[in-house]
C-alpha cells in the first residue's frame, strides 16, 4: 500500500524459468550457425519456432521460410523446424536433390521414436494434441496406420480401437499438463488398460513455464504472456494463469500490443512468455509497465533449468570439417 495515496502499491512478478527452452535455442542457433556456414540463403521449412520476432529476424539475416519443401530450388539446404517433420518429408527433400539440417527438438524426437516402437509392436496409439498443429502433423506421420489424435478430452467418446488391451497414448509436448492428464483420464475410463508412455512426453520446459505462472497467477490481477498466437505453448500458459486465478490475462507479441485498459484497477501484474519467445521482448514488457507505474518487479522462481543440446549432426559435421581446415561440404 502506497503511504501518500493509500492505494496498493503497484508491482510486477516475473516468472522463472521463463522465455527461450534448450530446443529453441538450439534450432534458432542451427540457423544462425548455417547462414555464417554456407551463406544466405538458407531455407527452412516452416518457421524454425512460432514467433514472430523471430523469424523477421532470421529473414533479415537471410533466411528463407517456405511452406512446402517443394518450393525449395534443387540442390539447396533446407532445414526442419524444431516442431519435427514426417517421412515422408525426408523423401521430398532426397527427390529435390536438398542438402538437410534437422533441427527437430530432442524431445520431439523422442516421441517420434515412441510412436515407432509402439507401431512396430502393433499398438493403437492415441495422440493427445491439437489437430493441424505441426508437431502433431510430424508425430502422425511415423505410423499413420496406427495413430487416431485425440484433440482433448471431449474427443475421447469418439475414439475407436482395435483391442482394448493394446492402446498406448503419447503426447504433444507443449500442451497443458492439467489438460493432458484431464484427457489420459478420461481414457483410461473408457480403456482400463491404457498403457502410458515410458517417461512425460510434455516438456520440462513446458512444465516449468505452467508451474510459476500457477504460482504467482493466483496472486496477479493481470498475467501478460509475451508470445505468438500460433505458438501453442504460449497459449496454455494464458489458460494456466487464468485456471491458476489469475483475473484477467492476455498474450502479446511486443510491449506494444499491451492495451492500457487493460491496466485499470490492477496493482500486480505477473509476466512471463513462452518457450519460444526471446528475452529482449520481455524486456520490452517491463519497460512498458514500468513507464506506467510498474517499476517494482519481484521474480517468481518455479524451477532451475540448466538442460542443452547439441546442434543438429549435419551442421557439427561440416563445422568440424571446416575447423579441421578442410573444405566444408553442404552436401547431406
Amino acid at each position: 500500500m502506497d503511504r501518500m495515496t493509500g492505494t496498493p502499491a503497484r508491482k510486477v512478478l516475473l516468472a522463472a524459468p521463463r522465455g527461450y527452452c534448450a530446443g529453441v535455442d538450439r534450432a534458432v542457433i542451427a540457423v544462425e550457425k548455417a547462414l555464417e556456414q554456407y551463406g544466405a540463403p538458407v531455407y527452412v521449412r516452416h518457421e524454425i519456432v512460432h514467433n514472430k520476432y523471430v523469424v523477421k529476424t532470421l529473414e533479415q539475416k537471410g533466411a528463407i521460410f517456405v511452406d512446402e519443401t517443394e518450393e525449395v530450388p534443387e540442390g539447396n539446404i533446407v532445414i526442419f523446424s524444431a516442431h519435427g517433420v514426417a517421412p515422408v518429408v525426408h523423401e521430398e527433400a532426397a527427390r529435390g536433390k536438398l542438402a538437410t539440417i534437422d533441427a527437430t527438438c530432442p524431445l520431439v524426437t523422442k516421441v517420434h521414436k515412441e510412436a515407432i516402437r509402439f507401431a512396430n509392436d502393433d499398438y493403437d496409439i492415441l495422440l493427445i494434441g491439437h489437430e493441424g498443429h505441426e508437431e502433431v502433423i510430424g508425430t502422425s506421420g511415423e505410423a499413420p496406420d496406427h495413430i487416431t489424435l485425440v484433440d482433448g478430452p471431449e474427443d475421447v467418446a469418439n475414439v475407436e480401437v482395435r483391442d482394448p488391451d493394446k492402446v498406448v497414448w503419447l503426447s504433444q509436448t507443449t500442451l497443458s499438463v492439467d489438460e493432458t492428464m484431464e484427457t489420459v483420464d478420461a481414457l483410461k475410463g473408457r480403456f482400463p488398460n491404457l498403457l502410458s508412455p515410458p517417461s512425460d512426453d510434455i516438456c520440462y520446459a513446458t512444465q516449468n513455464r505452467q508451474i510459476a505462472v500457477k504460482q504467482m497467477g493466483a496472486e496477479a490481477d493481470l498475467v501478460i504472456v509475451v508470445g505468438s498466437k500460433n505458438s501453442s505453448n504460449s497459449v496454455r500458459l494464458v489458460e494456466v494463469a487464468l485456471g491458476a486465478g489469475a483475473r484477467d490475462a492476455h498474450l502479446v507479441d511486443y510491449a506494444e500490443e499491451i492495451d492500457e485498459a487493460w491496466l485499470e484497477g490492477v496493482s500486480t501484474v505477473g509476466v512471463t512468455s513462452g518457450a519460444s519467445v526471446p528475452e529482449i521482448l520481455v524486456q520490452g514488457v517491463l519497460e512498458w509497465l514500468a513507464q506506467r507505474g510498474y517499476a517494482d518487479v519481484e521474480v517468481v522462481k518455479a524451477a532451475e533449468e540448466s538442460i542443452t543440446f547439441s546442434l543438429p549432426k549435419e551442421l557439427r559435421r561440416d563445422l568440424r570439417a571446416e575447423a579441421a581446415g578442410l573444405v566444408a561440404s553442404s552436401e547431406g
